[in-house]
């Protein structure tokens, strides 16, 4: 293996020099405390759709107007995406994440002491802002800690605990909720990050790329890489990315949408934004779908939860497939596969067992694709505006996941049936697999 340059005086590449070692235990640690941000995010963004039904007897309101509520943390997220990529790629990556963990954390925890709809309206709002800010930038920040060969299957791993806490939303709820109401699951999802972002404070390290494009001092970059080889960091004199060399462009938006990346990000924008359209309306509705068709209310959220915990499932292996195969194909495979399990999951109502088979089925292709597109994403902006190109794609993608619910509502109310909401879900599967293999075709530039 080609070793990066380490004489004294001579400027080392940064990510030669990740490519170069082994992972490290420093570069564990921040895989696991990006792992933890996005397992929590998770939590408490999927935490609506477990507490609307008992939430909708306990006020007593009908499902329909639970609909402002369950977009409200939706809607927070875009903003809270958008707005934070281009801090992070100002001000840094741990800056942002801490202080959008400490955001989720309060306010999820206020939340559980809503005393009314327009409370917890508000509540859910400022929540969305901390969980929009948090995962692309741990995507962003674990893409510049990994070495090329391993990027999309740690990246997607770290990804799916999202997922994971998505499920974990489910299973916690099924058993907390019927003991202790619904405000429970929000106080876990507001005290568990509250801990973390004391963590992260001082075990999360800054991104060594970021230091560098932004000329942070050369005494800063080298005690944040030597913890993964010493030697080669201590002796040498200037570090670079690769990017300085292609990139002039200042402005972050400026650098998504230059010639280079522009149909690339509109095309990732699309296919993250119909893949949410999946995701959220599943998520946001299929436990009430579920009361609806007769099940319990323990059945409909581990149902529910098993929708989440296929995307763990799957999550893995999307990301080792990606780094052998090309990964727009493997993406669009699974969400080409996301389309027809939807499809059969509408029409098998009344077969509990086969119902969960086949959402777990769909939650192991929908959750796959959408758990890769962050690396996928990460994989092609450069380090200037990685961040932005990410977070964007994110924020995007969340008028997706608002339409998602949005749509779960208006479909119920107009007296849609459980087989028909479902079948509409082919339509965004079909569209989000154009859109990524399109991409694959047309994108030129696959920075690092």
């Amino acid at each position: 293996m080609n070793q990066p340059q380490s004489a004294v005086g001579h400027c080392l590449d940064v990510q030669s020099l990740i490519n170069s070692q082994p992972l490290s235990s420093y570069q564990w640690r921040v895989v696991i405390l990006c792992f933890l941000i996005v397992f929590l995010d998770g939590l408490d963004t999927a935490a609506m759709g477990f507490i609307a039904p008992a939430l909708s007897q306990d006020w007593g309101i009908d499902r329909a107007s639970l609909g402002p509520v369950m977009s409200a943390a939706l809607i927070g997220m875009v903003f809270g995406a958008l707005g934070s990529g281009p801090l992070a790629d100002r001000f840094g990556r741990k800056v942002v994440l801490v202080g959008a963990v400490l955001l989720f954390g309060a306010f999820s925890l206020a939340s559980a002491y809503s005393s009314n709809v327009d409370q917890l309206l508000v509540l859910r709002f400022l929540t969305g802002l901390g969980l929009g800010a948090g995962m692309p930038n741990a995507t962003t920040l674990l893409s510049e800690y990994t070495p090329e060969r391993h990027k999309s299957l740690l990246v997607t791993s770290m990804f799916c605990g999202f997922n994971l806490g998505m499920a974990g939303g489910g299973f916690i709820s099924a058993k907390l909720i019927p003991a202790f109401g619904w405000h429970s699951l929000l106080l876990i999802g507001g005290l568990l990050p509250l801990l973390l972002a004391a963590v992260l404070l001082f075990w999360l390290p800054e991104s060594a790329r970021f230091l560098v494009v932004r000329n942070r001092g050369v005494d800063k970059v080298r005690k944040t890489l030597a913890p993964i080889a010493p030697q080669q960091v201590a002796a040498a004199a200037d570090f670079s990315v690769p990017e300085q060399k292609t990139v002039k462009a200042r402005n972050v938006l400026a650098v998504i949408f230059s010639g280079t990346y522009s149909a690339g990000t509109l095309l990732l924008w699309l296919t993250y934004f119909m893949g949410l359209v999946i995701v959220y309306l599943l998520t946001s509705w299929l436990p009430t779908l579920m009361r609806d068709s007769g099940a319990s209310l323990e059945q409909a959220a581990f149902i529910g939860a098993l929708f989440q915990f296929g995307g763990v499932l799957s999550a893995v292996g999307v990301g080792w497939a990606m780094d052998r195969f090309n990964p727009h194909k493997v993406i669009g495979t699974f969400y080409l596969l996301a389309g027809v399990f939807a499809y059969a999951v509408g029409q098998s109502l009344g077969h509990i067992a086969l119902l969960g088979t086949l959402v777990l089925a769909a939650g192991m292709c929908v959750n796959g694709a959408q758990s890769a597109m962050p690396s996928l994403a990460a994989r092609f902006y450069p380090t200037q505006g990685r961040a932005t190109g990410v977070s964007w794609m994110l924020g995007i993608g969340r008028f997706g996941a608002i339409l998602g619910a949005w749509m779960g509502a208006t479909l119920l109310g107009m007296g849609w049936s459980f087989e028909q909401v479902l079948t509409v879900l082919v339509v965004p599967a079909a569209l989000a697999t154009a859109a990524v293999l399109i991409k694959g075709r047309v994108s030129h530039a696959d920075a690092t």
